[in-house]
């Protein structure tokens, strides 16, 4: 399946439009990768553990959204946005949210 932000695919006709299709991913992020994040504001540095974090949250929440829109029948998925929110009382929850339009190619 083809993923883009831009609205057209060079080369590649829009045929059909689908529909919005979305995906959702929430992850916790547990005490030791606060404590190691902590250390490297303090310290400087990279937080590898929340990187690693945000790119598998990321890439559930974009095979989620591709899973959506097979099932509706495209085979590729235009003006895709990508948002990162932090949630919860202590802003420790990590919330991606994705959404595109599904389309024939």
């Amino acid at each position: 399946m083809i993923l883009t932000t831009t609205a057209l695919i060079e080369g590649h006709p829009i045929r059909e439009y689908k529909g919005i299709v979305t995906g959702e991913v929430i992850t916790g992020a547990n005490f030791l990768k606060d404590i190691g994040a902590g250390l490297r504001d303090f310290f400087g540095g990279r937080a590898a553990g929340y990187e690693k974090t945000i790119i598998a949250s990321k890439d559930q929440a974009l095979e989620e959204m591709q899973q959506r829109a097979r099932d509706m029948g495209a085979n590729a998925i235009v003006g895709i946005d990508i948002d990162y929110e932090t949630i919860g009382d202590t802003n420790t929850i990590l919330m991606v949210a994705v959404s595109g339009t599904a389309v024939v190619i």
